[in-house]
């Protein structure tokens, strides 16, 4: 019997001799229109992630995790995509070879694996993954995994990775923007049982087939699971597509088609990870949210300071600052925190940047503020722009006091006129909008074989199914200055029926307070109706027949963990843009609350993660003593005073704080270690303290080891005059 293409060896014993090297698939198209109009002119694995082409973080990881072999499936904008790599340093590297496949037809994932099927390319078990994957994983406790699952059983035919991740109970997203997913896993095989990543909560129910739980002593449901869209797969996957020509997607039907085929038998399983990194830029919120991530160093050794790719790498400083070496600064321009400022840029008197990624050779002139933006390479801003939270491609010009509203887009070489306002969640393109706009499934394809494309005439080809749309740009002198100012170049893309909330949803921007609010409204009058009808979703946990369950919970607790960590970073990167921005106590406030119900935190963790962050600033405050430093603590409480007691409501809250500075003091930051009393006495006088709060937690530590008493020792003064002073008021 003839062996068919991509199914496994009939004999273990011939696949344990015959090593087979680990291959990966790499998609580098993303099969969505999410990134228009930018992937219109440029590839989306090829749009820098802080500075780096997006496939290269892909790529660094994949050669980092053993993969020997990486296949890369290219469609739009294919020609792009092969000469970068061509002419990139991964075709010169030892023991990882990376091949391109080549197609202009396929509208789909599941197109691609079907041409790549009939390649006979893969023989062995393999990674899937698209190109705007960055993760700093290990693979072998995962392939392992898979390897034995198949040893037992031949239909373990994928495992899918996830994480830990919160979704909003305000908006139902992840903090990378994607819908809430549902997952049922058996929590001792780690079968994947049920996804759904399309649930409406407020209908208050799932539909479970009751033989899931037939042959199952238990089964959890999930709604905090984060899919990493990595996944493991045998060769038969390739088939299983082969046989299914209509499976597209690689979840909305792969996924689901095999979990309700009771044919076959096939099987997904998941592993999840925990303390590692892995994430998918899926729509702009997610570019942001990782984009962070990768500059707050979640994703090491992927981080600007270190040379995995290019050329340059840029010196980390204090509070998250990335400069290159060769770019010049006006000694009045201020760089505010988690910032990355590109080689060759230079920035003009007393401009502000915060909270931003700045390209290669961009010039930026001087009052020009910069708050939350992504400046990509060769951008000019004139005198006196101000740019809150967009994405600026390549060549853009923004003529003098213009202004980007949150949200915006400006892609490639537009130009936007002296003085023109570009309302929020604009996207504007030297391209038209297109009449037709294909689903979400369909491919995005420009001129198979252009660059980015070139001003005055520009011509772009969207090729579907045999369907092109061509574009034709006029002359520049014939640009109407009504789209985008006098002098400007560009077209403003309007947002269809029913866009306004995917805008704001999807966007690089924060959503709006006023949008939370009236989403928390609505959602406080769907749950009383749904309350009174009995009909909610309960959270994630097990549906178990009988009382038998010995899941470990140490999983659950590292989680919660990792969630403290993200949620005390996050805090402080909002503290430290109040404080460069000269933001509003209440505007702080409502950020903050917005990331506790994000994170579902208390008001203690709040009071904590809020205090950790004043006490740092005052740290990193230039100081040559220990009395300076003190000073520097009392200038920085005294400013922030309103803000850290709008989270200090109870005694509960203010021991969380003593904590905190005792944690810190034994960790962080050592400096304040010798000052720990004279600061806590400060916190009483400034009112951040009462003295019920010093004093219980000076009597819970009654019973502690010495080395946990090492702060109520040094505060025994203070103590004892708190003691007597209580005395003499009773």
């Amino acid at each position: 019997m003839v062996q068919r293409k991509g199914s496994t060896r009939a004999s273990e014993d011939a696949e344990e001799l015959v090593r087979v090297p680990l291959h990966a698939i790499l998609l580098a198209d993303s099969f969505a229109q999410k990134f228009r109009p930018i992937t219109l002119e440029r590839p989306k694995v090829l749009l820098p992630l802080v500075n780096v082409p997006m496939i290269d973080y892909t790529l660094a990881w994949l050669e980092s995790a053993g993969v020997e072999e990486v296949f890369v499936f290219c469609c739009a904008h294919s020609k792009q995509v092969i000469n970068y790599l061509e002419n990139s340093h991964w075709v010169s590297l030892p023991h990882f070879e990376v091949t391109t496949i080549e197609s202009h037809n396929s509208v789909s994932a599941g197109d691609a694996l079907r041409l790549i099927y009939e390649r006979n390319v893969i023989h062995g078990d393999f990674v899937l993954v698209s190109g705007d994957t960055v993760s700093n994983m290990s693979l072998t406790q995962a392939l392992q995994e898979h390897k034995d699952r198949r040893k037992k059983d031949n239909n373990a035919v994928m495992t899918m990775v996830i994480k830990r991740s919160k979704p909003s109970p305000i908006t139902h997203q992840s903090r990378l923007g994607t819908d809430e997913l549902f997952m049922a896993i058996d929590p001792y095989t780690k079968q994947l049982l049920y996804y759904e990543d399309k649930a409406d909560p407020l209908k208050g129910t799932l539909s479970l087939e009751k033989m899931l739980l037939a042959d199952k002593p238990s089964i959890s449901l999930h709604n905090d699971k984060q899919d990493c869209y990595i996944d493991i797969c045998s060769p038969e996957v390739l088939s299983i597509f082969t046989d299914n020509f209509d499976y597209q997607h690689l979840r909305r039907h792969f996924i689901k088609g095999l979990l309700v085929d009771d044919i076959m038998g096939y099987k997904i399983f998941t592993h999840e990870i925990h303390s590692n990194y892995a994430a998918r830029v899926d729509n702009f919120r997610s570019y942001d949210t990782i984009s962070k991530d990768i500059i707050q160093r979640w994703t090491y050794p992927l981080v600007p300071d270190v040379q995995f790719f290019g050329k340059y790498t840029a010196k980390l400083e204090r509070q998250g600052m990335y400069r290159a070496s060769d770019i010049g600064q006006s000694r009045s321009a201020q760089i505010g925190p988690f910032t990355i400022i590109g080689n060759g840029t230079n920035i003009g008197d007393n401009t502000i940047i915060s909270n931003s990624v700045i390209g290669e050779r961009c010039t930026i002139g001087s009052n020009v503020s910069i708050e939350g933006s992504y400046i990509w390479d060769n951008v000019t801003i004139e005198d006196g722009c101000v740019l809150k939270h967009a994405i600026v491609c390549n060549d853009v010009t923004m003529k003098s006091r213009a202004v980007l509203e949150p949200g915006v887009i400006l892609s490639f070489k537009v130009v936007i006129g002296q003085e023109f306002v570009v309302p929020a969640y604009s996207k504007v393109s030297l391209l038209q909008q297109p009449t037709k706009l294909d689903s979400d499934e369909e491919l995005e394809y420009a001129d198979h074989s252009s660059g980015v494309v070139e001003t005055p005439v520009v011509t772009g080809r969207v090729d579907k199914l045999n369907r092109e749309l061509t574009c034709t740009l006029p002359e520049r002198e014939a640009w109407s200055t009504s789209e985008v100012g006098a002098g400007g170049v560009g077209y403003i893309w309007s947002i269809c029926e029913g866009g306004h909330e995917e805008e704001w949803r999807h966007s690089v921007a924060p959503i709006p307070v006023d949008k939370l609010t009236e989403v928390m409204q609505a959602a406080d009058d769907d749950l009383e109706l749904s309350t009174q009808d009995r009909n909610v979703l309960p959270p994630s946990g097990e549906l178990i027949p009988d009382s038998n369950s010995n899941v470990s919970e140490d999983d659950d607790n590292e989680d919660s963990r990792d969630d403290s960590v993200y949620f005390e970073k996050e805090v402080e990167a909002t503290f430290l843009r109040a404080v460069h921005e000269n933001v509003k106590e209440d505007h702080v406030i409502l950020e903050v609350n917005s990331l506790r119900l994000s994170y579902n935190m208390t008001s203690a963790d709040c009071a904590g993660a809020l205090f950790y962050s004043v006490l740092k600033l005052a740290l990193e405050t230039p100081s040559s003593s220990n009395s300076e430093l003190l000073k520097n603590v009392a200038s920085t409480i005294t400013r922030w005073q309103k803000l850290l007691k709008s989270y200090l409501q109870s005694i509960d809250e203010e021991i969380e704080v003593i904590l905190k500075f005792e944690e810190m003091c034994l960790e962080s930051a050592k400096e304040f270690s010798a000052l720990f009393a004279q600061i806590l006495h400060l916190l009483y006088e400034k009112d951040i303290l009462q003295e019920d709060a010093v004093l219980k937690w000076a009597s819970e530590k009654e019973g502690a080891e010495e080395s946990d008493r090492v702060f109520v020792k040094q505060s025994e003064k203070f103590i004892q005059w708190l003691n007597e002073a209580s005395e003499e008021d009773d």
